[in-house]
């Protein structure tokens, strides 16, 4: 084990600031600070606010880290950072950051690709992927079916959602409902005590001439809401907890049927389940059930593991470390739409200048201000 990289991950691409620590694939520390609290009030994520608050967590969390894991900074064979995709602002702090670190330590920086990170994450748990993975990505900003022969190289994109992601849809039915911000976990604990097939809500891009790896969730929160504006105007009351139920069985229903599709005409007997929907009780119940039933085996990370963290990227740059991939430039920016398919990134990206741009106003003193904090934090240089 102690021949093995030790590596420190950083993730800012929405409103955690996480930071982990991995030495090969063992976790030895995952520090989150979440701005969940300051966005709830506006019922979404504000990117203004959760760039401020990634520069005041940054430093402390990371110290924290450290601490948790027993290691010095001097102690890390190199520093791993979410360069993208995300909101731009959120991720110029993390990976100024990472630069200030890596610079200051001398030691090699690696730039990488935030889905590739949730599915890298699984070998925490489960030991490292079979090649090739099935993976679906699920969250507030992705539903995705990869393919992935090789984590650090190689992950093609099946299908994607048309417009809303999983995520986003249970946000925006929990708003309906009057159930607050965040909706995924205040929805899944509503659908517990409600009845699943109460109300027949309709299964987006499931018939037999629509794309078969593709999701669409849009059609799906507007049934939802009209169920629910019709109850209202009529006088009656509204079963939160048998539409909640009824809501995330559609939902699950096509996300685990897809995706044991896929395995199955790719030849693939895995399946590998993340990001933050992957914490969903019933997600994790269904997928079990039908990979069972079609003979694949299916990994899927802790709860704790699923959601935005630093350990995810961590657990990637360990692996990049391990297999000996090139590190990234020092000229390394953030890239809002980082596609999939480019899971490292050696160079500056080619939509690096944009994010830069979206950084240079209400973020740009975020931008300067964590290179400074970085730079004190370890005692001002090398």
């Amino acid at each position: 084990m102690a021949d093995e990289p030790l590596v420190l991950g950083i993730e800012t691409s929405c409103d955690e600031t996480g930071v982990g620590i991995v030495r090969g694939t063992t976790l030895l520390a995952d520090a989150v600070a979440s701005s969940v609290n300051d966005h709830a009030r506006y019922g979404g994520v504000v990117p203004e606010i959760a760039s401020r608050a990634h520069l005041e967590a940054m430093v402390p969390t990371i110290q924290r880290a450290l601490d948790t894991a027993g290691v010095k900074a001097s102690d890390l064979d190199g520093i791993a950072v979410t360069a993208g995709p995300g909101l731009a602002g959120a991720l110029l702090v993390g990976v100024s950051a990472a630069k200030a670190y890596a610079w200051a330590l001398d030691k090699p920086l690696y730039g990488v690709n935030h889905l590739a990170s949730h599915i890298c994450v699984d070998q925490l748990e489960h030991g490292r992927l079979p090649s090739p993975t099935m993976a679906l990505l699920v969250s507030g900003g992705h539903s995705s079916l990869l393919l992935s022969e090789d984590i650090t190289s190689d992950v093609r994109p099946l299908g994607a959602t048309i417009d809303d992601a999983a995520g986003e849809a249970f946000d925006k039915v929990a708003r309906v409902l009057g159930l607050g911000f965040p909706g995924g976990p205040v929805v899944d604990r509503m659908a517990r005590e409600g009845d699943p097939k109460a109300i027949a809500f309709p299964r987006g891009l499931s018939g037999a001439k629509d794309p078969a790896y593709d999701f669409s969730f849009s059609g799906l929160k507007t049934a939802v809401a009209r169920w629910v504006e019709a109850k209202r105007r009529a006088g009656e009351d509204v079963p939160v907890a048998d539409v909640a139920a009824s809501f995330q069985e559609a939902v699950t229903d096509v996300l685990t049927r897809k995706a044991v599709k896929a395995c199955k005409d790719s030849g693939v007997d895995h399946l590998m389940i993340g990001g933050g929907v992957a914490a969903n009780s019933r997600l994790r119940e269904m997928a079990q059930q039908r990979c069972d039933k079609a003979g694949i085996r299916l990994r899927v990370p802790r709860p704790g593991l699923c959601t935005d963290n630093g350990a995810m990227v961590a657990a990637l740059g360990s692996e990049m470390v391990w297999r000996g991939r090139t590190p990234s430039s020092a000229d390394l920016s953030a890239d809002s739409s980082l596609p999939v398919t480019e899971v490292h990134v050696p160079a500056a990206g080619a939509g690096a200048g944009a994010a830069e741009g979206a950084g240079a106003g209400a973020d740009g003193g975020a931008h300067g201000d964590v290179h400074g904090q970085a730079y004190r934090a370890l005692g001002g240089g090398r």
